[in-house]
């Protein structure tokens, strides 16, 4: 029975259930929701050519297809195989004796950041002239790998990758539906298919795959195929580590890193990162914890935390996973090793609570701006001392308001290079105290 109705079709399921319409359409609701940008254009039949620009499996084909079917446009889908200028320019001439029939010529390129300039210049004049309404999609930065002449004449439209509940409703979609396995009893826990939600990673295409071949796997007892988490490991090579990222254990784990790279223990840092990674975490997700270490507990004692930690972030943006997995080493490596201070999170926080206790306290007048007459014969901006007019760049102006006069909040450790930036800052304090001294 399993075999029989399984092999009835060779499609996969990915393509048997490639949307075709609005309303089928998974994620992207910042776009596509009712009221939405996107929306609007494909209502009103005024579609711009555009790019779309997202990580792999976030539907840019198919919302191009479901817009080329919605607006009654003729679809071309253009290929890297078919990428030869010669090529190029008689499917445009197709697309202007389209036009003259007077149907619309949609022509989706998917990966158009594989064309090179020439093959892209190719495209420019039919965009300009109307006879296309040219649809590319990528994974890269357009503003890096497309022609700006191109690019000017495109909206950007940023797709997201699907979060956990837009996976969960393709793939019980994919249970239930008739394309998909609607003609099989398939029995399935929630908390697998979550497994299967979370390795995906926001990619459908993904999660469809390792359904698939769960289900191609799956043991039939009294004609119900079964579905164990068992499967799913060994579909996905991932053992019982994956974890909810929204439950409790998300949380204990990104913990034991932080508090690890806070202990300078750089060996079990390193063990709670290769947990959560292994476990399906998003790479993207860790770099931002470690962007916020680097100056919650490095801070001014070493700068460059930061800048490593940004970086590192980047790579993990350009690269993605598994390869990315080096980089947060090296950022975990270097955030555990440096020399610690939480000075600037003490300061912050100390700043935050005089903030809420007087919210409502004026802006000394020195300090405001003063672009209109009125605001000059109201005093904005009297008295105030312009650092660069004075020859040590110093003045003895204060900068907080008068309930908080000699408040201080920044108080640097000794710890690496902050042990300078403490001596920089009493340098200043010393300086301002003589010169207000010597007013008196």
């Amino acid at each position: 029975m399993k075999k029989q109705k399984i092999q009835s079709s060779l499609e996969p399921l990915a393509h048997r259930l490639r949307p075709s319409t609005l309303e089928e359409y998974v994620g992207q609701k910042h776009l596509v929701g009712q009221g939405k940008v996107l929306w609007h254009f494909i209502q009103n039949d005024q579609i711009p050519s555009m790019i779309f620009w997202g990580p792999p499996g976030v539907g840019k084909t198919t919302l191009a297809r479901i817009i080329a079917k919605t607006t009654h446009a003729h679809f071309i889908d253009f290929s890297a195989v078919n990428s030869a200028i010669k090529e190029i320019k008689k499917v445009m001439q197709e697309a202007i004796e389209t036009q003259h029939q007077g149907i619309k010529t949609i022509v989706f390129i998917d990966e158009i950041h594989r064309f090179n300039k020439a093959q892209q210049d190719a495209f420019l004049p039919y965009v300009e002239q109307g006879s296309i309404t040219l649809i590319g999609a990528t994974t890269e930065n357009p503003s890096f790998e497309i022609n700006s002449a191109l690019l000017s004449r495109c909206k950007v439209f940023v797709l997201h990758a699907l979060d956990v509940n837009d996976i969960l409703e393709l793939l019980n979609h994919a249970i239930h539906d008739p394309r998909g396995f609607g003609d099989l009893n398939i029995q399935v826990e929630p908390s697998t298919l979550s497994m299967i939600a979370h390795f995906a990673n926001g990619d459908a295409r993904v999660a469809l795959n390792i359904l698939e071949m769960a289900v191609y796997n799956a043991p039939e007892n009294h004609q119900t195929l079964t579905i164990s988490p068992e499967i799913i490991e060994q579909m996905t090579s991932q053992k019982s580590l994956l974890y909810d990222k929204n439950g409790e254990e998300h949380y204990n784990l990104i913990s034991a890193l932080h508090k690890s790279m806070r202990n300078s223990d750089v060996d079990g840092a390193i063990y709670w990162l290769a947990r959560m990674l292994e476990a399906g975490e998003d790479p993207l997700y860790i770099a931002r914890r470690l962007v916020r270490f680097a100056s919650e507990d490095i801070g001014m004692a070493d700068s460059r935390a930061l800048e490593i930690a940004v970086a590192v972030y980047q790579a993990c943006h350009f690269i993605g996973m598994p390869e990315c997995s080096v980089h947060l080493t090296h950022a975990v490596t270097y955030l555990s090793l440096s020399v610690k201070s939480n000075a600037l999170y003490v300061a912050y926080e100390s700043a935050k609570k005089d903030a809420l206790e007087t919210i409502a306290e004026p802006v000394p007048l020195h300090l405001r701006n003063a672009p209109t007459r009125l605001m000059k014969d109201l005093n904005y901006g009297k008295g105030y001392q312009y650092a660069h007019d004075f020859q040590d760049k110093l003045t003895t102006m204060t900068c907080l308001p008068e309930a908080l006069q000699n408040k201080e909040y920044y108080h640097p450790t000794e710890q690496g290079h902050e042990k300078k930036v403490a001596l920089r800052l009493q340098q200043i304090k010393q300086w301002k105290h003589s010169h207000r001294q010597s007013k008196k």
